[in-house]
């Protein structure tokens, strides 16, 4: 997947629990993990929003974008 979600990174610069973050946010620590791994397909932008407003942070923070080799072949 050429998305790279790096929610442990910024846990961490936030000195935050993933806990404590999807009890803020309001979701399930299952998804919030499943989020940090990379394992979701999409995730909401309303979701997404709180995210960032409980860590202070950018979408841009959290997510990068790289090209894996598969990608590279269709341009």
């Amino acid at each position: 997947m050429p998305i790279v979600v790096n929610l442990d990174v910024m846990l961490a610069r936030r000195k935050m629990r993933s806990k404590e973050l999807a009890a803020k946010v309001g979701i399930t620590e299952q998804n919030l993990s499943l989020l940090k791994s990379g394992k979701v397909r999409g995730v909401r932008f309303s979701t997404l929003a709180r995210i960032c407003a409980e860590l202070d942070c950018q979408p841009g923070d959290l997510l990068e974008y790289k090209p894996g080799p598969e990608e590279e072949d269709e341009t």
